[in-house]
C-alpha cells in the first residue's frame, strides 16, 4: 500500500509541467526601460515561484533590433527564452530597415505603459515648454535632444513636438543613445539642451532637483506629477510608450500556452502590481489574439507617424 501511494505521488509530480529556467533578453544597455522591465520580471518570477532561475542578458544596439535578430536566430523552438520590447522597437525596426521584425518571434503579452517626460538640466535657462519651443523655433539645430534609439518613442515624440510647434521635424537635432543611463548622463552633464524618455527613468533626478520636468505626453495631468501636459502647453501631442514580452519563434501551441500562463501569473501577482506602482508604470496587460491584433495596429500607425515626421520614406 505504501509503495502504491509513493508511486502515485511520483506519477502525479512527474505529470506536472516542468518549471522553466527562463533567460530574458533586454535588448539595450543597463539602466533603461527594457532593462528595468526584464530585471523586474526576473525578481517577480523567482519570488512568485514561477521559475527557480531567471537570467537577464543585455544585448544593446540599434533600438533593440540587434538583440531581436540574435534572439530570433539563436532560440528557435526554445520555450525558455524571452525578450522584452515595445513601441521603441517597432519604430527602430522600420527606421533601421531591420531584416528581422516582431513577426519573427512569438509575441506573448503587452505588460506596461508609461508616458514620456521632457526635461532640462536644473541649471538650464529654459523654465517651461514655451521657452523650449521659442528656442526650437529660433534655431531647430541649436536645440539638442537626448533620447533613446533612432526611430523609437523618444525620437517620435520630439518629431511630433516639432511638427505641433510648426517646426520642420526633419530639422531637429536628436542624439540617440542605446541606453537610458547614457542619455541621462548627457543631460545631467549639460551636454544637450533637453532630454526625453519615459517618466520613470527621470523620476529620481526630478525629485532630487537635478532635472527640471517641463511636461509629459499624457492626455491629462498625472497624479502626483507636478508638470503640465503638452496639450496644456499648446502642443497637440499625446504619446504612450508601451512594453511587451515575446517568446522565441517556432514554439508549439502547448509551449506557447505554457509561457503565456507563466507571464499571466506574473502580471496578475500582487508582487508585480506593487512593482508597477513603485515604478510609476501603468498596467496595460493584454495577451492572446487581442494583443496580436493591437500589435499589428500599432505597427501600422507607427509607420504612418514615422513617414509623417520624415524618419522613413
Amino acid at each position: 500500500m505504501k509503495q502504491f501511494v509513493l508511486a502515485s505521488l511520483f506519477a502525479a509530480a512527474t505529470a506536472l509541467p516542468a518549471m522553466a529556467d527562463y533567460t530574458i533578453i533586454a535588448p539595450a544597455n543597463p539602466g533603461g526601460g527594457w532593462d528595468q522591465t526584464a530585471r523586474t520580471m526576473q525578481a517577480v518570477m523567482q519570488e512568485e515561484g514561477i521559475s527557480k532561475s531567471v537570467q537577464v542578458q543585455n544585448v544593446p544596439g540599434a533600438g533593440g533590433t540587434i538583440g531581436l535578430a540574435q534572439f530570433a536566430s539563436q532560440n528557435k523552438g526554445n520555450p525558455d527564452a524571452l525578450i522584452v520590447g515595445g513601441y521603441v522597437m517597432v519604430g527602430a525596426i522600420l527606421t533601421n530597415n531591420s531584416p528581422v521584425s516582431l513577426k519573427d518571434v512569438t509575441p506573448i503579452a503587452r505588460l506596461t505603459g508609461e508616458y514620456e517626460a521632457i526635461v532640462v538640466p536644473a541649471a538650464s535657462p529654459i523654465q517651461d515648454v514655451a521657452g523650449l519651443i521659442e528656442a526650437l523655433k529660433a534655431d531647430p539645430g541649436a536645440v539638442s535632444w537626448a533620447g533613446g534609439s533612432a526611430g523609437g518613442t523618444d525620437h517620435i515624440a520630439v518629431g511630433l513636438i516639432a511638427k505641433a510647434a510648426g517646426v520642420d521635424p526633419t530639422k531637429i537635432n536628436y542624439i540617440a543613445y542605446s541606453g537610458g543611463g547614457e542619455a541621462l548622463a548627457a543631460i545631467l552633464g549639460n551636454q544637450v539642451t533637453a532630454g526625453i524618455s519615459s517618466l520613470g527613468e527621470f523620476e529620481a533626478q526630478i525629485q532630487a532637483g537635478t532635472l527640471r520636468l517641463l511636461a509629459v505626453t499624457a492626455p491629462e495631468r498625472l497624479e502626483g506629477v507636478d508638470a503640465p501636459t503638452l496639450q496644456e502647453a499648446g502642443l497637440d501631442v499625446v504619446l504612450e510608450n508601451w512594453r511587451m514580452v515575446a517568446a522565441a519563434p517556432g514554439l508549439s501551441d502547448e509551449q506557447k500556452a505554457k509561457v503565456t500562463a507563466d507571464i499571466e501569473k506574473m502580471a496578475k501577482s500582487e508582487n508585480w502590481q506593487k512593482q508597477l506602482s513603485d515604478k510609476g508604470w501603468m498596467d496595460t496587460y493584454l495577451a492572446g489574439p487581442e494583443f496580436e491584433a493591437q500589435l499589428e495596429q500599432d505597427v501600422t500607425s507607427t509607420e504612418a507617424i514615422l513617414k509623417d515626421i520624415g524618419l522613413v520614406k
